[in-house]
């Protein structure tokens, strides 16, 4: 029978953005050199959320270069911060490779808010970068799994996506949360069964759980029982707990 646990979830945006910097400065300090911050709650405000984010990264004596994906975006981040702690760039384009965007001098990048559509700049800047570490913050790459069909999918994972080390993941799921703070494993928790108050860890898994082996966690199933139980079963009532906590979260989040 699970008993409720001490839940690592935060409840507001300042200590999801505190769990996530100390998430990474333990993944650069364990010898990272790609990775990534995914907060999966809703909208955020990219640049908002990295200005509370550049502190961890100046703290670590290297010298940082922040990179956009676009012109814009660089534009207004010159405009509001400035270019005296740390340089700002984009990604670069087809007349301007992202190689041109860098300097010799750079010891730690951070690339605000990638997209698939500039999943090829990064992984290029990935490689000229030459060890030096690679951040990503709130990356934006839902649809790069289901274009991995076929040859190029498989060799653009294998290349590139399977080196990408997530420190920091939170996601709200059907009265769940897959969440992770890097060094710890992946976790999904939940509501404790009625009539226990609290929240119960599902799961702690060494990769990310997803597709069936999410499900079968969700549904409190092993790979077993989920062979043995007869498929008109009732199953348990998800208490709203956690479900209840993690909308005042989402709403907290937009403010």
């Amino acid at each position: 029978m699970m008993t409720p646990a001490t839940s690592p979830l935060p409840i507001d945006l300042d200590t999801t953005i505190a769990q996530a910097r100390r998430a990474t400065r333990a993944a650069l300090e364990a010898g990272q050199t790609l990775i990534q911050v995914e907060l999966l709650v809703g909208e955020l405000k990219a640049q908002t959320i990295a200005e509370q984010f550049l502190p961890e990264l100046l703290d670590t004596g290297k010298t940082l270069r922040v990179m956009f994906p676009d012109m814009g975006a660089t534009a207004l981040a010159r405009r509001d911060w400035g270019e005296e702690q740390f340089k700002i760039s984009d990604l670069g384009s087809p007349r301007r490779p992202v190689e041109t965007q860098i300097h010799e001098d750079d010891e730690c990048f951070l690339v605000v808010e990638p997209s698939d559509v500039e999943i090829a700049q990064v992984e290029k800047l990935y490689i000229a970068a030459e060890g030096r570490p690679v951040v990503m913050l709130l990356p934006r790459l839902e649809s790069v799994a289901t274009i991995g069909i076929g040859y190029a999918g498989r060799q653009l994972r294998d290349r590139f996506l399977s080196k990408i080390e997530t420190c920091y993941y939170i996601r709200p799921l059907d009265g769940a949360v897959l969440y992770r703070a890097y060094p710890s494993l992946w976790q999904v928790w939940g509501d404790a069964p009625p009539p226990v108050l609290g929240e119960v860890l599902l799961a702690e898994t060494p990769t990310k759980p997803a597709g069936e082996a999410l499900d079968r966690i969700l549904m409190g199933e092993d790979e077993d029982s989920a062979d043995r139980e007869s498929p008109n079963a009732e199953r348990p009532k998800k208490s709203p707990g956690l479900m209840a906590g993690l909308q005042n979260f989402l709403k907290a989040l937009s403010q």
